[in-house]
């Protein structure tokens, strides 16, 4: 996730002078997520809402795509139907036991919305991202699959002062 690239990169550079470091950790397993790639989801259950243009997916939902995998309780996934063609999923959004993991990263939390459309993904609530031995924890974490941009907010979206972002990042032995 491009958050742990941002918050790494800054940290690791403040925390050391070497360049090569910082660089050898800037790269995402979702960079270049291709966003129309086919979308795979299973469940215990799904329930269509065809007239609402939604389907409810529940129990032990998996949603893949590409190198990303979406798991949660329940997810909602809205689409639109073309004139001529199949469903185009607009937005999925994942609520219960959200579970995010790319093969070097993976994020939890309470609820996430992924807008296919926006190319945003989204995790709110109890957010914990961890990649390798570096750990984040905040509130609202937002990532632009297209810019590649990603923040971690320690605000509840009440607006609840007092939260923080917190980490802990690896430190490597440094040669003396």
């Amino acid at each position: 996730m491009k958050l742990a690239i941002a918050i790494i990169l800054l940290s690791t550079a403040a925390l050391h002078s070497h360049a090569s470091q910082a660089q050898s950790l800037a790269t995402s397993a979702l960079k270049g997520l291709d966003t129309r790639a086919p979308i795979d989801v299973d469940a215990d259950r799904i329930e269509v809402l065809d007239a609402l243009n939604q389907a409810i997916f529940s129990g032990n939902v998996r949603v893949r795509q590409g190198g990303l995998t979406l798991e949660a309780n329940r997810i909602k996934i809205v689409y639109s139907r073309p004139a001529t063609g199949d469903p185009v999923i607009r937005r999925l959004d994942a609520d219960g036991n959200v579970r995010v993991t790319t093969p070097s990263e993976r994020a939890t939390s309470r609820f996430g919305i992924y807008d296919v459309d926006k190319r945003l993904l989204t995790l709110i609530g109890d957010v914990k991202l961890v990649r390798g031995t570096t750990r984040l924890n905040g509130n609202r974490l937002t990532i632009d699959l297209a810019s590649g941009r990603s923040t971690l907010d320690g605000q509840s979206s009440g607006g609840q002062a007092g939260s923080r972002v917190s980490g802990r990042f690896a430190v490597p032995e440094r040669k003396k």
